[in-house]
């Protein structure tokens, strides 16, 4: 199966910047279609954004919609998650996950088959 592993997490400042990436191993990553996901302690896992194959479409969440972009190199065979302007609220593990081949952008975790194990963002106030 498609094997994912999520790295660039750790603490910052507010309106500091982060850059998560997610490496992709055991499948064809090209054809997937790609997002991120985060959870905070006691919430549910929410989507923030995704990168398709087919057409290129992306597609965020309006809590990070112009400070958020998502992002992908198939020769790495990696997805990245650039995160500017951070807020105290986007504090989260947040994970890496993948879709059949072809498939749109769905925003439900069970549209998802594969995850990673999650890096966690903490930003501070």
């Amino acid at each position: 199966q498609v094997q994912l592993a999520e790295s660039g997490g750790g603490l910052v400042q507010a309106e500091g910047s982060l850059r998560l990436s997610c490496a992709a191993s055991g499948g064809t990553f090209s054809m997937r279609t790609m997002a991120w996901f985060r959870q905070a302690p006691g919430k549910e896992r929410e989507f923030v954004a995704g990168v398709t194959w087919s057409d290129g479409s992306t597609d965020y969440a309006d809590s990070v919609k112009g400070r958020f972009t998502i992002s992908r190199v198939d020769a790495r065979n990696t997805v990245y998650l650039q995160m500017n302007s951070l807020k105290p609220e986007d504090t989260a593990v947040y994970f890496c996950a993948a879709r059949p081949p072809l498939q749109p952008i769905r925003t439900r975790p069970n549209d998802y088959a594969y995850w990673g194990q999650g890096t966690q963002v903490t930003v501070s106030s």
